[in-house]
């Protein structure tokens, strides 16, 4: 299944959790790329009003507290994980300062009898950001600083039989190896044939093949990149939750027929670089005995709508 629900559950780490107080803040913000200093009160406050719209999806699962130390980056959950039909991957982090993340993920994962599938092991590295599915089969993975060329074949042999495809998407240099760049940076699925891209950063091939599958694209105009335009979640096919500030693309994801829920997103997105996906790992439970996380769907017709 796409990366666009109905979802069992939604895990987040709060910021409460994950920014402690004020002085936490400052003593990390700067060593972990943030581009400001959060407000440790704001922070929270949007983080509830965040919460409180994914809940209008699915329920939400606030991960256990943490056997390791983590820091402020721990607020971006995806990162440390891939969901697949065989359980959840436990990723290897390419930012070295979130090297705690997938072993502090794990225990939620236990806690809720969700099976390990595999972890990525040295020197193979892999983030959650950087995978989504795009059919029940059908996956695609970015080469970026963050996912290197032995993690992602690690990532094959995990998935095994589980998947027909593995598209691997290299991506550009852009503002290098320090900047958060991820391939969901540059496309968020919303339906089973709807995406918001940023078309400027994508290869062609990949842009190609999207069209090939009979996505609509949604455009991320230039001035509504860097306020993650196109990162958005899908809470559930057709529905999704955006930083707000995007009008644009909003008013192109509601021409395309989806329903669009926007939060402010100052403090917990802007100044660590991570949207809504970011935030979040959505989790599609089934059979869990069988390992069935994702059930299969037919790839639907286009919906007629430009893709230019």
């Amino acid at each position: 299944m796409p990366d666009v629900g109905p979802w069992n559950r939604i895990l987040v780490r709060h910021a409460r959790q994950a920014f402690v107080d004020d002085a936490t803040i400052a003593e990390q913000w700067q060593a972990l790329n943030f581009t400001a200093a959060p407000d440790y009160g704001k922070a929270v406050a949007q983080y509830e009003n965040f919460v409180e719209l994914l809940s209008t999806g699915a329920p939400v699962h606030q991960c256990d507290p943490a056997s390791v130390q983590l820091n402020l980056d721990a607020i971006y959950v995806r990162d440390a994980s891939v969901m697949c039909a065989r359980g959840a991957i436990l990723c290897r982090m390419g930012k070295p300062l979130r090297d705690q993340e997938p072993a502090a993920l794990a225990e939620t994962y236990r806690a809720l009898g969700i099976p390990i599938a595999g972890a990525i092991e040295p020197p193979g590295t892999l983030e959650g950001g950087d995978v989504t599915w795009l059919g029940p089969r059908l996956a695609a993975v970015g080469r970026s600083y963050r996912t290197n060329d032995e993690g992602i074949r690690q990532l094959r042999l995990l998935l095994g039989d589980s998947v027909d495809e593995l598209i691997v998407v290299p991506l550009p240099h852009y503002r290098g190896a320090g900047d958060v760049f991820h391939l969901m940076s540059i496309i968020s699925p919303v339906d089973h044939d709807l995406a918001v891209v940023y078309s400027p950063l994508m290869p062609v091939s990949f842009r190609e093949r999207l069209c090939d599958l009979d996505y609509t694209l949604v455009e991320v105009p230039d001035q509504e990149f860097d306020s993650i335009g196109a990162n958005v979640l899908a809470i559930a096919p057709g529905k999704c939750v955006m930083v707000e500030g995007n009008p644009k693309t909003r008013a192109g994801l509601e021409r395309a027929g989806a329903e669009v829920l926007v939060y402010d997103g100052s403090e917990i997105s802007l100044k660590g670089g991570g949207g809504p996906t970011c935030l979040t790992r959505p989790i599609q439970m089934g059979n869990l005995g069988t390992g069935e996380l994702y059930v299969a769907r037919p790839v639907p017709q286009g919906r007629g709508l430009s893709r230019a």
